[in-house]
């Protein structure tokens, strides 16, 4: 039995003021771009803001938003129908798909070429708990989308794994377009996955760890990890060696991070986007005041 639209559900908040980073929001603008605003100018953090749904600078409205490369990618909500927008470097509207869903999460890779998404769903036969995730990806090279991919083969333990409860969320890209990052859940538990699009594959790569976000330079991920009592704490993740690093943010941070350059990190905590180290040193401050969904541009 597939899934129908979830009435209601929590949305996560972002926010900030920027201390390297020119602070930019942009809205989705269903009537075309402007010739002011500009996606792909470098040194930059672009963020929705929290008051009126808008990405700041422009006259474009998103639940979720994120951008790379002079590409974007709006999450909008239209009465009953859920879409995932893309937009040029002017907020010009550049396609169009209807999802089923609300918006959660919104990811662009570093060319801007791959795009994903996160929604929530309700109605699988499967979940107790009253609603699951529909994961995304779309190659806006081709217009080729999977608006679902819980079908992709699934190696955990050196063999193929079945379950019809297997449910993705969270899609990081890597500088290749190929090379993708999710966490993955099954059996009340939850993975991390390295996936491989042209394979269309994905892998176990260990368990408790949810919203990953790759660094810039490929190297490490930071991600959140279910503490004893049942809180998410920030944790970086050294791929190469596996070793975790508990990041000097102290709350309990439910989001997926994003990198604001390639030694710090920033995430939404309240109604704000805050930033931190990412090698577990310094304290967590304050980024942008009342704003969301933040990228930035480099």
């Amino acid at each position: 039995m597939r899934r129908t639209l979830i009435l209601a559900v929590t949305l996560l908040v972002l926010g900030g003021g920027a201390l390297f980073y020119a602070v930019r929001a942009a809205r989705v603008d269903q009537g075309g771009g402007s010739a002011a605003f500009d996606l792909a100018r470098p040194g930059q953090v672009v963020v929705r803001d929290q008051g009126t749904g808008l990405v700041r600078g422009s006259r474009t409205r998103c639940e979720r938003f994120a951008t790379a490369s002079g590409t974007g990618l709006c999450l909008v909500t239209d009465v009953a129908r859920t879409y995932a927008v893309v937009v040029d470097r002017t907020m010009k509207e550049t396609r169009r798909l209807h999802i089923a869903g609300i918006p959660s999460r919104a990811r662009v890779s570093p060319s801007g070429r791959m795009i994903s998404w996160t929604v929530f769903v309700t109605g699988d036969s499967y979940n107790k708990s009253g609603f699951s995730t529909w994961t995304g990806i779309l190659d806006n090279r081709t217009g080729y989308a999977i608006t679902n991919m819980e079908q992709i083969p699934l190696i955990k333990d050196g063999r193929r794994y079945h379950s019809p409860d297997v449910n993705y969320w969270g899609v990081t890209f890597a500088a290749d377009d190929n090379r993708f990052y999710a966490t993955v859940s099954t059996r009340g538990q939850t993975y991390l996955v390295q996936g491989d699009y042209g394979r269309w594959e994905a892998r176990v790569l260990r368990s408790n760890a949810e919203c990953p976000s790759l660094s810039p330079d490929g190297r490490r991920l930071v991600f959140k990890k279910r503490m004893p009592g049942g809180a998410w704490r920030l944790h970086a993740l050294d791929l190469s060696t596996m070793a975790e690093t508990p990041l000097a943010e102290g709350a309990n941070i439910d989001d997926q991070a994003a990198w604001l350059d390639g030694t710090t990190v920033m995430y939404a905590k309240g109604r704000d986007v805050w930033a931190v180290p990412a090698d577990g040193t310094g304290a967590a401050r304050l980024l942008v005041a009342g704003a969301s969904s933040p990228s930035a541009v480099r």
